[in-house]
C-alpha cells in the first residue's frame, strides 16, 4: 500500500519523540493506531461491497448466458409431442376402472356375514 523504508520509519519515530515528547507518546501511538485500525476496517467493509457487486454482475451475466444457451439447445431438439399423444390415446381407450369399495359384488359372490349379536 504504503512504500516507506524502515528508515523513513525510524525518521518519523524520531520527529514524533521530538515533537509530542516522550510522556504522551504512548497516548498519540494508541490514538493513531486505533484510528489506522477505524480506516482499515471501513476500507476492508468498501471493499467486501465492491466484491459483493461484481460477483452479483457475473452471476446475472452467467445466468443470461445459460438461458440463451438453453433456448438454443431447446430450439435445436425440442421435446417430442407424439409419445404424449400415445400416451393420452392409450389411456382414453382403456376401459374405465371403479374402485373394488364401489364395485357390485359378483352373482356367485357369498353374502357377507351377518353382524355379530343380530339374527337373521
Amino acid at each position: 500500500m504504503f512504500d516507506i523504508a524502515p528508515s523513513e520509519l525510524a525518521l518519523v519515530a524520531a520527529v514524533a519523540l521530538v515533537v509530542i515528547g516522550p510522556k504522551d507518546l504512548p497516548r498519540a501511538m494508541h490514538f493513531v493506531g486505533k484510528w489506522v485500525g477505524r480506516a482499515r476496517g471501513m476500507a476492508r467493509h468498501f471493499r467486501s461491497g465492491l466484491d459483493e457487486i461484481v460477483r452479483q454482475a457475473e452471476l446475472d451475466e452467467m445466468q443470461k448466458k445459460w438461458a440463451a444457451e438453453n433456448a438454443r439447445i431447446m430450439a435445436e431438439h425440442p421435446m417430442p409431442a407424439p409419445h404424449e399423444e400415445a400416451h393420452d390415446a392409450h389411456y382414453a381407450a382403456a376401459p374405465a376402472m371403479t374402485p373394488l369399495a364401489d364395485a357390485p359384488p359378483p352373482d356367485d359372490a357369498p353374502a357377507p356375514p351377518a353382524p355379530v349379536g343380530e339374527k337373521g
